[in-house]
């Protein structure tokens, strides 16, 4: 069977293909050497600045070789399930068709690459950071003591350990909504190495860390997703030009991120005139300068590609195009893997404050209500996010009015006060003392659980989106609309919209974080404050969604449901502040008093200060729900009016005279008696 289908192949397919194989191969190698040879720039650097001795050129060149591997595996993992996921389309069953197969086959080979790449890296993470040969470090026992010791290497295995859950998954998956999980749990991959990268430490680490967050995912989208489009077109898949227009859309943006990202990064861990005359300025410009060009290029080239398969050229073209930007790219990951092992100008010299060193900023000054309420430090995760929501937000609103269509201003005002509650939450200034203050902490808690997840739900964001995207026809692949349906009405979500999970992970998570030792083993980590920040603005979300959404949730709750539903959950809230009120014991104390602020005097006052806040905030939102609980009622009453006034003027009031002889019939039998 399989010799029959390759004798069916076409000539210029199986050429294409053939090609594909030796660009990828091409693209590796000479992203390895160009890591290797700018290595070799600031050879012995390092370690002479860290007082450790040379490990030798095998380890020296070989780790960053081996990190290109891991990184180009990660790349075309990624690209492909992204491109099976929202690029090539699926069947109307929701089953992968022979192309999107295909491309998650791909990722199940590249996410192996990646498995394998990433748990070399271990031994030589171990070797380059005592100084020893790899065959040194090979033993078991000391293998694992310093793996043991060193967070980077911890980083590398469990990222070899997500990675081959993800060659696992890419090997049975079949259908479009598991293609989509996949996609997901390929993204937490590179998240270990963003916590603990050289960003995440040091000064203004918070702004690094988030910075790197949005280059790497930025990267690895362009990257990976135009290498899986050029093997798309190589493999003749169809709707060729449907794919790589959805691509170059997606490239954009990821490019611009990816950009504006990287000179971030740079920025925060370098400043500006120190970058000039040094090899790590150099190869920063080198960087910068080949992605402005790549992005620039590859935008019009993608374009022009389009539009020549539309006027009938043929596929191969896109491969040709594409090469040399492939090239280019994993050339620039070179040096991006080279620029991580080049030591900054001045060294490792600059010791932060021990408040700079453990949230990213000082804290010289105590919290006053005008500080709480004007000073500002930008989230570029959340913060980013919740501009970027609004400006979507908008856009769909003004798209809805261009048409002609009708949208409810109250909702606009909701959705940009709750993305306003974002942003004040995590980058004003109780976002910013929310990392070394814990009342300030809980503030941010109730913001992002109990206040903007109220707005944002009052919104109707995916209502929205199912009126400004237009449903793809009858024989038209599915689009984003279809996308939305498929979330809205997909298990994960049916499960999280469950009243009783619901209410587990909204009320359940005070308990749980505050009350173990998960609170005080996450406080001092900027990756774990992204996660609970995710946590509570998710929790809150799929909490008030069936209560009071304005979109349809997939489970509807009677009116009383949804009253008894928001009662049950507030003495757990009002318990909670109690309890940190009345409590002897302090939460994080050891990093609280690690941060030396010689403001903070108390902290058991300041926790019982948390705890009041807690106790006292609930109440706000309450009022908001009870109040669009009673309107949503009375319209719901009016709706139901007018739909009985409409059928008596089409029946002539059938029902009321059919009632009114029911009556008759009945006081007739009466009488009889």
């Amino acid at each position: 069977m399989a010799s029959e289908t390759v004798a069916e192949t076409p000539p210029e397919r199986r050429n294409a293909s053939g090609t594909l194989g030796v660009l990828v191969v091409t693209a590796g190698l000479l992203a390895a050497l160009v890591a290797v040879a700018l290595t070799a720039l600031s050879a012995g650097a390092n370690y002479a600045l860290l007082g450790l001795p040379d490990p030798g050129p095998f380890t020296q060149f070989g780790l960053p070789a081996v990190r290109v591997i891991a990184e180009a595996g990660a790349v075309i993992t990624i690209g492909s399930l992204l491109l099976a996921s929202f690029g090539i389309p699926a069947g109307r069953s929701g089953a992968l068709l022979a192309d999107g197969y295909a491309a998650v086959r791909a990722a199940g080979w590249a996410a192996a690459v990646w498995c394998v790449g990433s748990a070399l890296m271990v031994p030589f993470l171990a070797a380059d950071a005592t100084g020893q040969p790899v065959s040194e470090v090979l033993h078991t026992e000391t293998l694992l003591g310093l793996v043991d010791a060193l967070a980077e290497a911890q980083a590398w295995a469990l990222t070899a350990l997500i990675a081959f859950l993800t060659a696992l998954v890419c090997r049975v998956v079949l259908s479009w909504g598991w293609t989509v999980a996949a996609f997901a749990v390929s993204l937490t991959g590179l998240v270990p190495l963003i916590a603990t990268g050289h960003s995440a430490s040091g000064g203004a680490h918070d702004l690094a860390t988030n910075s790197l967050l949005w280059h790497l995912y930025g990267a690895v989208i362009w990257i990976g997703g135009l290498v899986a489009l050029i093997a798309h077109a190589a493999r003749g898949g169809a709707h060729l030009p449907l794919v790589a227009s959805r691509f170059s859309r997606i490239a954009l943006v990821a490019w611009i991120a990816m950009a504006a990202s990287g000179v971030i990064n740079a920025l925060v861990r370098v400043p500006f005139g120190d970058l000039l005359g040094s090899t790590y300025g150099l190869l920063v410009g080198l960087k910068l300068l080949g992605l402005l060009a790549l992005g620039v290029f590859g935008y019009f080239q993608r374009r022009n590609v389009v539009r020549r398969i539309d006027a009938g050229a043929k596929a191969s073209a896109l491969l040709r195009l594409g090469a040399v930007e492939v090239l280019i790219m994993f050339a620039t990951l070179g040096t991006a893997v080279a620029l991580g092992r080049t030591p900054p100008p001045g060294g490792y010299t600059t010791v932060p404050s021990r408040a700079e060193l453990l949230i990213g900023y000082p804290l010289n000054e105590p919290p006053t209500t005008l500080r709480l309420l004007f000073d500002f430090r930008f989230d570029l995760v959340f913060g980013t996010l919740s501009l970027v929501a609004a400006g979507l937000y908008l856009w769909g609103w003004y798209r809805l009015r261009q048409r002609g269509d009708r949208w409810p201003v109250g909702r606009v005002l909701a959705w940009l006060l709750g993305c306003l509650s974002v942003l004040i939450g995590t980058s004003g200034g109780v976002g910013k003392y929310a990392m070394g203050v814990f009342a300030a902490h809980m503030g941010q808690h109730m913001v992002l659980s109990m206040l903007a997840p109220v707005l944002l739900v009052l919104g109707g964001p995916t209502s929205l989106a199912l009126r400004v995207f237009k449903p793809a026809g009858k024989d038209a692949p599915p689009g984003a609309r279809e996308w939305v349906l498929a979330f809205v009405h997909s298990p994960v979500t049916r499960v999280l919209t469950n009243p009783f999970v619901a209410f587990a992970l909204f009320v359940g998570s005070f308990y749980v974080l505050y009350f173990t030792p998960l609170f005080e083993l996450a406080v001092d980590q900027h990756w774990a404050h992204l996660a609970m920040n995710a946590h509570f603005l998710l929790a809150g979300y799929v909490f008030y969604w069936p209560v009071i959404g304005i979109d349809p949730a997939p489970r509807q709750l009677p009116p009383l449901a949804k009253v008894g539903l928001l009662f049950a959950s507030m003495p757990f809230h009002a318990f909670f502040g109690i309890i940190l009120m009345m409590s002897q014991t302090i939460i994080a104390g050891d990093f609280y008093r690690s941060l030396g602020l010689p403001w903070m005097h108390d902290l058991m006052a300041n926790q019982q200060l948390g705890g009041a806040i807690a106790w006292t905030s609930g109440e706000v939102p309450l009022v908001v729900v009870l109040f669009a609980l009673l309107i949503q009622w009375s319209r719901s009453d009016r709706r139901q009016a007018r739909r009985i006034d409409r059928k008596a003027d089409k029946d002539g009031d059938a029902d009321l005279q059919a009632y009114n002889e029911m009556l008759q019939d009945l006081a007739k039998r009466d009488g009889r008696r």
